[in-house]
Parts: C-alpha cells; sequence; structure tokens
C-alpha cells in the first residue's frame, strides 16, 4: 500500500445503470471500509439493486451518495450507458469494446469523445498475459449448478433451487447434501478457473470425479470428467496434441469428442475458444441417433455460428435461463421437451452468486490491483487502458477504425 495519503486518487463505486443490472460489486462494505481506514477516499453511489444495500456500507462508515463526480476513479462491473458517463474521469469495469462487439460501438466512441481514461479488467494481465483478475471461478459453479438444475428440470429426477434465490454459496451446501442423484454424467471442458469451479460443484453434489477413458463406459453413478485440450483435439498428421502448439496453431486441429456425445448427458463448456479451433461438433452431428447429450450448460457462450458449440443461438438472461434447441431445423423452441437439446448460456453467471463472486473479485482487486494506481507508471494499467485522453491506448490502436464507426467485415 502506498507511503502517504497524499499520494492516493479518490475512488468511487458506481451504481450499475446497465439494464438489466447487475447485482455485483467491485468492493464490499468491509473491503470498501477497511481502504478508508487506510487512507484511501471512498464513497459508494446510491443503489437500490445491487447485493450489498447501501445499508450496510453506511453502517461500517462508508460514505453513500448520489453525486461521485467528486471521485478520480470510477470502479464497476459491467459498462456504463453513454448517458452516465462523466466527462475526463478514469473509469475500471468490463466495457465489451475491444472485440468489434457492433452493440457497443457507440461506446467506445463515447470514450474517446468524453475525454475518459478506460481500464478494463479483461486485459488487466501480468507480463506473461496472464489474467490478473476475473470473475471466470464464479462462472464456473454457476454453470455448473444451473446445468444439474436444468437437468433436473427436463428429467423431474433431480430438485435444486436456484442460486440466485439463495443468500450465499454456503446456503446451497446443505441442499446438495441431502441430494440422491441419479446416475447422470457430466463432461466438463476446461482446466482453468472456469472449469475449477464448475469441478467444485460437482463434487460438492456428490459426483465423483473419472478420467475420460473411465468416463466411456457404464455408470452406475453420477460422475463427471473434466476434459482438456488433449482429450478431445487431435492432429491429423497424428503427432501428439502439445498445448504449446494447439494454442499457437489451434486451426490444424480437428476435434474428436465423439464419443463424450454418445456417452455423456449434460455437456458444461468452460474453455477458452479463440475462433480458429474446431468446434466441439457440428449442427448435423446433433441430429445423430447416437447424439446423447441433453442439457448443454455453455458458460464460455460464444454465440453461434462463430461458437464452438453450434446449439448457442443467444445468451439468456438469468430471469429466463434456458431454451431448447431444435436439431431437425437448427432453430430455436421450447425447453424441457424430448425432441430438443436444452441449452443453457447465461452470459453473467457470477450475478447469481454476487456476494461470494464480490468478495473474491475485490480481494483480488486490492490486492492486485489499487496498488498499480499509486505508481508514477504501471505497465498492468497500460496494457488494460482501451482509452485514454481522446485516443485510443497503445494495446488498442487495432480498434482506429471500429471507433471511427466502420463496422467489421
Amino acid at each position: 500500500m502506498p507511503p502517504n495519503q497524499t499520494t492516493l486518487p479518490s475512488l468511487a463505486v458506481v451504481r450499475e445503470d446497465k439494464s438489466p443490472p447487475d447485482a455485483r460489486v467491485p468492493l464490499t462494505p468491509r473491503q470498501a471500509a477497511a481502504l478508508i481506514s487506510r487512507g484511501w477516499d471512498v464513497v459508494v453511489q446510491t443503489s437500490p439493486h445491487r447485493c450489498f444495500p447501501d445499508e450496510e456500507y453506511a453502517r461500517l462508515g462508508v460514505p453513500v451518495r448520489e453525486d461521485i463526480t467528486t471521485q478520480d476513479i470510477l470502479l464497476g462491473i459491467k459498462e456504463v450507458p453513454i448517458s452516465r458517463l462523466v466527462p475526463g474521469k478514469t473509469y475500471c469495469n468490463f466495457a465489451h469494446v475491444a472485440k468489434f462487439q457492433p452493440y457497443n460501438q457507440g461506446l467506445l466512441r463515447a470514450l474517446l469523445d468524453k475525454g475518459i481514461r478506460h481500464i478494463d479488467y479483461e486485459y488487466l494481465t501480468d507480463d506473461r498475459g496472464r489474467r490478473l483478475i476475473a470473475f471466470g471461478y464464479w462462472a464456473g459453479m454457476v454453470g455448473a449448478h444451473n446445468a444439474v438444475w436444468a437437468f433436473g428440470k427436463r428429467t423431474g429426477s433431480i430438485d435444486l433451487p436456484r442460486l440466485k434465490d439463495l443468500h450465499d454459496y454456503a446456503a446451497v451446501k446443505p441442499v446438495y447434501a441431502a441430494l440422491s442423484l441419479p446416475p447422470v454424467k457430466v463432461v466438463l471442458t476446461g482446466t482453468g478457473r472456469v472449469g475449477a469451479g464448475a469441478a467444485r460443484v460437482l463434487r460438492d453434489m456428490g459426483f465423483r470425479k473419472v478420467s475420460p477413458a473411465e468416463f466411456l463406459e457404464p455408470a452406475t453413478e453420477p460422475v463427471f470428467t473434466q476434459l482438456a485440450v488433449e482429450d478431445y483435439v487431435e492432429h491429423p498428421s497424428g503427432k501428439a496434441v502439445k498445448r504449446s502448439h494447439f494454442y499457437a496453431h489451434s486451426a490444424e486441429y480437428r476435434s474428436r469428442f465423439g464419443p463424450y456425445c454418445a456417452t455423456a448427458d449434460i455437456f458444461i463448456n468452460g474453455i477458452f475458444w479463440d475462433g480458429r479451433a474446431p468446434a466441439f461438433f457440428s449442427a448435423a452431428d446433433m441430429e445423430a441417433a447416437d447424439f446423447r447429450i441433453q442439457t448443454i450448460a455453455d458458460v464460455t457462450c460464444d454465440i453461434a455460428p462463430a461458437a464452438s458449440v453450434p446449439s448457442t443461438l443467444r445468451a439468456t438472461t438469468i430471469a429466463d435461463p434456458v431454451f431448447g434447441y431444435q436439431p431437425r431445423t437448427s432453430q430455436e423452441a421450447s425447453p424441457y421437451t424430448s425432441d430438443v437439446v436444452d441449452v443453457m448460456s447465461v452470459d453473467n453467471l457470477p450475478s447469481e452468486l454476487p456476494r461470494d463472486a464480490s468478495q473474491a473479485f475485490g480481494e483480488t482487486f486490492m490486492d492486485k490491483i489499487l496498488p498499480e494506481f499509486t505508481r508514477p507508471e504501471s505497465d498492468i494499467l497500460l496494457r488494460a487502458t482501451i482509452t485514454r485522453d481522446g485516443e485510443l491506448g497503445p494495446h488498442f490502436t487495432y480498434l482506429k477504425d471500429f471507433a471511427a464507426g466502420v463496422h467489421p467485415a
């Protein structure tokens, strides 16, 4: 932490004004109060819908008010509506502007026009390119829960509450302990944060983790397997799959996920897709008689056709998390019927466990990110600076035409 108060920028936790509003926060009441006790000037903008009510902040001595324009750095979660942007400020949030997202092209232009320094959490990385802060672990946890919940809705064999209706993850642990699961088989892809969170929930529910080879055998108990790239892709040459080569040359590979399609009841996709790697399976594969998967939880949520899962036609919402995919027509249909595959593709899953997710996020922010704001120069912040002083940051100059209004081909 900084040696004296004069070097500290002032902070504000902004209200999430995007619709539907996000319940998560970048700093919990205890975290904000702790920063104040260490000399930081922290205020919280009033909000009726965050997971920590205004009263929780106020009880701990954190100022809560509507006007936050006096603060230097405005901390949030999701992108700020253009009409709510304060010119000349530093914003930290997930803005979703750096991958040519057409729905936020106007937001990128506004960040430039308003002279805003925008730092995107997604691009806060160390010098080896590893992300320093993320919600992926919690997305995996909620994604796994929703996958089994949706399968239970479909089959009537498992009765689970929604996580969004519980206070926190601790509240669902007794429910998991009382579960009596049928011999359901779950295939999970990804070994990073998302995969780790999903695996935790499956274990807590009572699924036994098995090797990919054992998973393909008949089972009489609930089991899951967790696949890395070596387990579901192959190189046409027949050479062994090495992750370093796959990450650099993923377009050369092809999927060998087919046996899991014929074995699994539930598929949880938690692996990053770079747009060049092969899809796990095709829409035509989903029409095959031996395609057994009934429920897909696509935590990654890349929208088809530019996706590793062809049935992810759209993102769903926490209020309405599942749609049916009709393999014969490749169209959306009502869920939970025998002729469709159910798809859960909520794109803000951590918001179903907002208190837990916010606590973990805030701890990481305070430990790894906030100190960077007290340094004269910070490579970590620079790598994540999308806009500043009316110009694109040095790592985002590729957005020049997009910011000028040109739509990507």
